[in-house]
């Protein structure tokens, strides 16, 4: 898929001559691996998405990293988390900067292993769908702030013209079957949506985790549990307000705002 210029891009490039390891991670469709690639054309690129290959890369970790000894961009890191820890070995041992380049569709647990075994050998980035500056250099770019809010900020669905509704539909449905059955063994696929689309409701507002478990049908403790997973893999965020209770911001609406995953 063709590629704007992402803002992120100068920061990757600035940090990769600075740690021997850069880790980019977001949610799903956001490019990552399109910038990586196109940041990095000339290192190798390997995908831990085939069964065979991550296999492989769980087997043999040390023959893995010895057929890439000048570096290379290793997708979907998260599959193979203690490959993180030869990683750090091999880093410890060549740290010349710029040599590896991770990415990762979620903040999940099994990435928690890049921060503990390469802890002050990577530097972490976050790229998010692209913001309304990053859209207007899309060959047909929304017209205005409110369609954007209205169909999403994707690239494939301004890239490719793909209709938002359609696009996010899929999106969803890829989400619930690939992610969330990854990390929760979430029997009831449709109380989880209920509660996406009850989480989407309530963006902007006080978060109030029991009323949100009430409505959805399931306990404080699930709601919290779901909510983290939801916050894990981008699809909402809280920020801290003034208050003392945070403020909840969902983009787990079927027309998420600029810049958000949507759900």
């Amino acid at each position: 898929m063709p590629m704007i210029r992402r803002n992120l891009a100068a920061v990757l490039r600035r940090v990769a001559t600075q740690y021997p390891v850069v880790t980019l991670t977001g949610p799903r469709q956001s490019v990552k691996t399109t910038l990586c690639r196109a940041t990095f054309p000339r290192k190798p690129y390997v995908s831990l998405e085939p069964v065979d290959r991550r296999e492989y890369a769980q087997r043999d970790p040390r023959g893995l990293l010895a057929e890439y000894p000048a570096g290379a961009i290793f997708d979907e890191i998260q599959n193979v988390p203690n490959l993180t820890g030869f990683l750090q070995e091999e880093v410890d041992a060549r740290p010349g900067p710029g040599r590896f380049i991770l990415t990762g569709s979620q903040q999940l647990n099994r990435l928690h292993a890049v921060g503990q075994s390469l802890a002050g050998r990577t530097a972490v980035l976050h790229l998010l769908a692209p913001g309304l500056a990053e859209l207007r250099r899309f060959s047909n770019p929304p017209s205005d702030l409110m369609a954007v809010l209205w169909t999403g900020a994707y690239p494939r669905i301004h890239d490719r013209q793909v209709p938002a509704a359609r696009w996010l539909a899929d999106y969803v449905s890829t989400y619930l079957q690939r992610d969330v059955r990854q990390v929760l063994n979430v029997v009831d696929l449709s109380a989880f949506t209920t509660f996406l689309r009850l989480a989407a409701g309530r963006t902007g507002q006080e978060l109030n985790l029991s009323s949100l478990g009430a409505d959805a049908g399931v306990s404080h403790n699930t709601a919290r549990s779901w909510l983290s997973v939801l916050e894990a893999s981008f699809i909402c965020f809280r920020g801290n307000g003034a208050h003392r209770s945070s403020r909840f911001s969902s983009t787990a609406a079927t027309r998420p705002s600029v810049g958000a995953t949507p759900a």
